[in-house]
């Protein structure tokens, strides 16, 4: 059935192309932050594991949202690692790192990355005149700030 709300198919296919992108790094920090969850050591091991838990469940609940927002501008989803792996633009080896200070910093290189993702993916849809896009990927720049911040607390 055709789509009929407002938005250019062009357009429509525009945005969902920036959340494509946005989907395979969002897939890609969540399994380098479940590496982290796993393999993190150290004196600090139970705090840091929790965080670790937290923050890609953060993620997992992310994913969601941006298929779902996909699929509502009527296009599918990409859904295999081959997929994420050939589009994704940041590093998923934090759970390969030797130190816990590198674990976090792999993940918060990989959180500012989407975080200059995202800004530029809103002026996408705000120029197609996609304001539920947008609105949504500046909730995300505010999400992803604030785990970043935590991620940067632990290295100060």
């Amino acid at each position: 059935m055709k789509l009929n709300t407002g938005i250019a198919e062009k357009n429509r296919k525009a945005v969902a192309a920036a959340l494509a992108q946005l989907l395979a790094d969002e897939f890609c920090l969540y399994v380098a932050t479940r590496g982290a969850h796993w393999n993190v050591k150290g004196a600090a091991f139970g705090a840091l594991h929790l965080f670790f838990e937290n923050q890609y469940e953060t993620i997992d609940e992310i994913l969601d949202d941006v298929a779902e927002r996909m699929r509502a501008l009527g296009v599918d989803a990409p859904a295999s690692i081959g997929a994420y792996a050939k589009a994704q633009s940041i590093k998923d080896d934090a759970g390969a790192l030797k130190s816990a200070p590198q674990m976090i910093a792999s993940l918060l290189a990989a959180h500012e990355s989407i975080i200059r993702f995202l800004r530029k993916a809103s002026e996408i849809a705000d120029e197609v005149d996609d304001s539920a896009s947008e609105d949504f990927l500046v909730s995300l720049i505010a999400q992803h700030e604030k785990m970043a911040w935590m991620l940067r607390s632990h290295l100060e």
